[in-house]
């Protein structure tokens, strides 16, 4: 499942692409990595699990992809909770994304977070604040103002179709 549609991608591919080269470096895409998923490489060995120095944007959609379809191979943070250990595919990449936009670990997505995690995906500016806030309550349905995982699930299943 591909929780980013490629025009968001090419956003994304254009705001980490500092020098404006049409090319993502690896210490552009090692600095995406870091940010978003808290995954640390060593420039080597980025560019070694890549196979080059720099991506084009269709090399970074294919990265992305790539990392995307990855599936949980026993890694305990794939699952928020014991009773979703069965999880099937769809689920467990929902899960992953849940957790990289809870960036507090609380088990809710504030609009600080959403707000925090578009802002370094390049999706989000000031001119467009309000739209975390109506995003979330659009589909927060207990009306606590956070998502919670199920809520989390509902909207992106919603805007992926």
């Amino acid at each position: 499942m591909c929780l980013l549609k490629t025009n968001d991608l090419h956003r994304i591919f254009l705001e980490l692409d500092r020098n404006g080269d049409g090319l993502l470096s690896a210490v552009e895409l090692n600095w995406l990595l870091e940010s978003i998923g808290g995954v640390h490489f060593s420039l080597e060995e980025l560019e070694s699990s890549v196979g080059k120095s720099c991506l084009n944007f269709d090399e970074f959609l294919l990265f992305y992809d790539s990392i995307t379809k990855q599936s949980g191979g026993g890694d305990s943070e794939a699952v928020l909770a014991d009773d979703q250990e069965g999880c099937n595919r769809e689920d467990c990449d929902l899960v992953k994304a849940f957790k990289v936009f809870d960036s507090d670990g609380d088990g809710f997505i504030s609009i600080e977070e959403l707000q925090s995690m578009l802002s370094r995906l390049g999706l989000w500016d000031e001119t467009t604040g309000k739209d975390c806030r109506s995003m979330i309550c659009r589909y927060d349905t207990n009306l606590d103002g956070v998502l919670d995982f199920e809520e989390f699930k509902k909207m992106m299943l919603h805007s992926s179709s």
